[in-house]
């Protein structure tokens, strides 16, 4: 088997900041979720991030993407990247902690490996890979802590989870055909929460009748605001970037750094305690991190050389 392949400290670079981004979603998607129903929360969020990426494309004068087979791609990718995990986590939430939900976020990295094994030529499972993830996944519930994790409590929900991650990883694999069809990550994004937004439409029109619910709080629509603008439109910029650099398993990592980067803006900018577990769990993740991406096993190497 070939080693995995490192990627390169701007790789780690987005991804931290997609952590950031995307770690922000699952507080967004909890407090809106108890006004706004999950298919209207979906189409909110990629609706808004369409209006603000196709300024941003109008701002840098980049063209809008066009062609039959841009927009086939793009349904594609809507469909397996936005509209089945979103609404499925957002339902997911409605019974499950941003704890437990992040936990079953975090096994997004797995069903990449397995699938990209599957499906791909060049990504195929390696032993560090395979390792690296299992630590990864074990780091966050300990992080996250084990007696507030509380497997099969809402099994429905869980489900619900698992099956967001599962279509993440097929998005994973899909989104791998943009550079070769030479779209960049700002078009990419654009196209794809678009096509999100035309197939939402109606499904929430006829199954949440959104013109028939009490009118959002403040706190939701601000939560919509965040969804939308922060952790889909940017976030799915550096996601693209990413994954044309280094990879649909590399990219999928992201899921591992998301609690612990919650857990450190916590720690920031609220003051809260950082834990002796937490502490555990964020080094068992840097390490599955540091084994799937190759450079653990790379440095094991060298010291046996020496």
């Amino acid at each position: 088997m070939n080693a995995a392949p490192m990627m390169t400290s701007r790789d780690w670079t987005n991804l931290l900041l997609l952590s950031v981004l995307w770690g922000g979603s699952f507080l967004f998607n909890r407090l809106a979720v108890a006004e706004i129903p999950p298919l209207t929360l979906t189409l909110e969020r990629v609706a808004l991030a369409s209006a603000a990426l196709f300024a941003m494309l109008k701002i840098t004068g980049r063209a809008l993407p066009a062609g039959r087979a841009s927009w086939t791609a793009f349904l594609g990718m809507g469909l397996l990247n936005n509209v089945v995990p979103f609404t499925l986590i957002a339902y997911g939430q409605t019974t499950l902690g941003a704890g437990l939900a992040s936990v079953l976020n975090a096994t997004t990295p797995l069903f990449t490996v397995l699938v990209a094994h599957g499906l791909t030529s060049d990504e195929k499972m390696t032993l560090p890979k395979v390792a690296g993830v299992v630590l990864g996944v074990a780091g966050v519930a300990v992080l996250i802590g084990l007696d507030r994790v509380g497997f099969g409590t809402h099994l429905a929900a869980e489900l619900a989870c698992l099956g967001a991650t599962f279509s993440y990883a097929l998005s994973n694999i899909y989104g791998r055909r943009f550079r070769r069809m030479g779209v960049d990550p700002m078009q990419t994004a654009f196209g794809q929460v678009t096509a999100s937004s035309l197939v939402l439409l109606p499904l929430s029109l006829l199954i949440d009748r959104p013109w028939a619910l009490p009118v959002p709080s403040a706190t939701a629509l601000a939560c919509v605001a965040g969804l939308g603008l922060l952790s889909t439109a940017v976030a799915y910029q550096l996601f693209f970037r990413v994954l044309a650099s280094a990879g649909a398993t590399a990219v999928s990592l992201v899921t591992l750094m998301i609690p612990p980067t919650a857990i450190m803006l916590g720690v920031a900018v609220l003051g809260e305690r950082l834990e002796a577990h937490q502490i555990a769990g964020a080094l068992l993740i840097a390490l599955g991190l540091l084994t799937a991406d190759g450079r653990a096993g790379a440095a094991l190497r060298r010291l046996r050389a020496a």
